[in-house]
């Protein structure tokens, strides 16, 4: 075998690959026809490529394997969204051919009644674990109980939804603390005037609103674990208010500061 090492001669003749050969992490662009390549530098999308959306992960997976493609990732405040994949449309197709033929058998419709009944077994059983979390976490004095119990409820079912993207959701920190952020996020949002609140648009502003209104939240919890009674129950109304139907959206619980 000839190990001898490559002379510059023979490296020039070694072509680059072309921008089409090579898998990328692009983000959109606002130029049509384009997206943004990892350098910042605009790449100009090859005719004979059509974009995948998102959505189908199975399909994205084979798409992937066939060949280079472009994937658009966009950052949005603090979260990584996905706006589809770039590749070759033969690619596509194909894959598109050979996934439609397999999940048409008998056996990928028995794996996927399986895998849908492990999905819901588990969401039922970290429903539970949020819903003893949050009532730990709230440790109402025995007097309000009662209420304890119907708060936690409350926000258990808004924040643990798959895909509510709340701070449910997320696997980064402990269930005990993930408990604790739904708490201060679902007060802020039910018990102060957060949402209506016109916050200068300065950076780190918010944040510190957020911080303020954290503290005026747990002072409220702190008097429901001494067992004092409130003539006002912020909680009450909280809950009355939350139980009629709404389509305002203002109150998802997100990842507070």
């Amino acid at each position: 075998m000839d190990n001898k090492p490559l002379r510059s001669a023979d490296c020039k003749n070694q072509k680059e690959p072309s921008m089409e050969q090579l898998t990328l992490i692009v983000a959109p662009s606002r130029t049509p026809g384009t997206v943004t390549g990892p350098n910042g530098e605009q790449l100009k999308i090859p005719a004979h490529w059509e974009l995948l959306p998102p959505g189908d992960a199975g399909l994205t997976r084979r798409v992937k394997s066939a060949g280079p493609s472009w994937t658009v990732q966009e950052k949005v405040g603090r979260r990584m969204f996905s706006r589809g994949v770039w590749a070759p449309k033969a690619h596509i197709a194909a894959a598109r051919q050979d996934l439609s033929q397999e999940r048409s058998t008998e056996s990928y419709a028995k794996r996927q009644a399986s895998s849908k009944q492990r999905r819901e077994r588990q969401q039922t059983e970290y429903v539970d674990s949020f819903y003893q979390a949050v009532l730990q976490f709230l440790n109402f004095a025995p007097t309000h109980s009662r209420l304890a119990e119907q708060v936690a409820a409350a926000i258990t079912r808004h924040a643990t939804p798959v895909g509510s993207g709340t701070v449910a959701r997320t696997q980064r920190i402990p269930i005990e603390q993930r408990a604790e952020s739904a708490v201060i996020a679902w007060l802020r949002h039910q018990t102060t005037e957060y949402d209506d609140m016109r916050i200068e648009r300065v950076k780190g502003k918010r944040r510190e609103v957020r911080r303020m209104l954290a503290e005026r939240s747990r002072q409220l919890l702190e008097r429901y674990r001494r067992g004092q009674s409130l003539s006002n129950c912020l909680l009450s109304r909280a809950l009355e208010q939350t139980a009629q139907p709404s389509t305002d959206n203002s109150s998802n619980l997100d990842i507070p500061d």
